[in-house]
């Protein structure tokens, strides 16, 4: 039975700074339920390792993540609207998990960053994006719904903005994203290791206690991804989205390459 490789990697930098890196370049890191599992323990143990100051999100070689992995949604689809509630929470509490982090995390974005990609990176404290990267809230051309990721994208970007860039799935530049508010720096990719290097140096400068209790502060403050009820909603959302028939309809285009029923000729 051939080993499945290391899909998370975590490596301690100087300085107290912890890198977690997406590491399924030939799926241009896609996620199933596997590599959320090793998120969360990924950051579950960042959490709790107090040598660690600062965390960076990465992922390894030419995209972010492309969102969903193929085999996982392909698996989701034949699941029971239970099978799949369940499923979901998983990728909920890694979220809420992402989110809820004492200590300052940063995303590091290079290529696409499509679909629940989105949520990882609405839910670090800072983003930095190359130039030549590209976003997509993708859900609704598959008939599906960004449910478990939506209060932080809602959150990061705003309503108003929320409401266009969720219902079209317009794909957004770079520059796009940093004025809708995704990401806060947009670099040219030669520089990208050099403005992180930068943001880790600044966010050390400060006291750790004190930038645990700015996001604490925060957590308190108007937020919609806050509380037990929103996580359970967005879980129950999407796995209702899988097993009806418009989620049905669009995953099974998707994988025939064929057009959904919905879609003009």
């Amino acid at each position: 039975m051939t080993q499945r490789p290391e899909t998370v990697l975590q490596d301690d930098e100087p300085k107290g700074v912890r890198r977690i890196t997406l590491n399924r370049p030939d799926k241009r890191n896609a996620f199933d339920a596997a590599v959320i599992a090793e998120l969360t323990a990924a950051f579950g143990e960042a959490e709790n390792d107090p040598d660690v100051r600062v965390i960076i999100l990465a992922a390894s070689g030419e995209h972010f993540s492309a969102g969903a992995d193929l085999e996982w949604m392909r698996a989701t689809a034949a699941m029971s609207e239970s099978e799949n509630r369940d499923d979901a929470r998983q990728l909920a509490s890694l979220m809420r998990t992402l989110d809820e982090m004492t200590k300052p995390v940063i995303a590091r974005i290079q290529g696409a960053a499509f679909g629940g990609a989105l949520g990882l990176i609405c839910c670090a404290d800072i983003a930095v994006a190359e130039s030549g990267a590209r976003f997509c809230l993708s859900e609704v051309r598959l008939g599906l719904v960004p449910a478990t990721i939506g209060p932080y994208v809602a959150r990061a970007m705003g309503h108003r903005q929320a409401r266009r860039y969720m219902l079209t799935a317009e794909l957004m530049d770079a520059d796009t994203a940093r004025d809708l508010g995704l990401v806060h720096e947009v670099m040219a990719s030669e520089t990208l290791d050099e403005g992180v290097e930068a943001i880790c140096h600044a966010l050390l400068q400060g006291g750790p206690d004190a930038q645990t209790h700015c996001k604490k502060l925060l957590q308190r403050l108007d937020n919609p991804a806050s509380g037990d009820a929103v996580h359970e909603f967005t879980a129950e959302m999407i796995a209702a989205a899988r097993t009806g028939n418009e989620g049905q309809e669009g995953l099974r285009a998707f994988f025939h390459k064929d057009t959904p029923k919905w879609r003009p000729e």
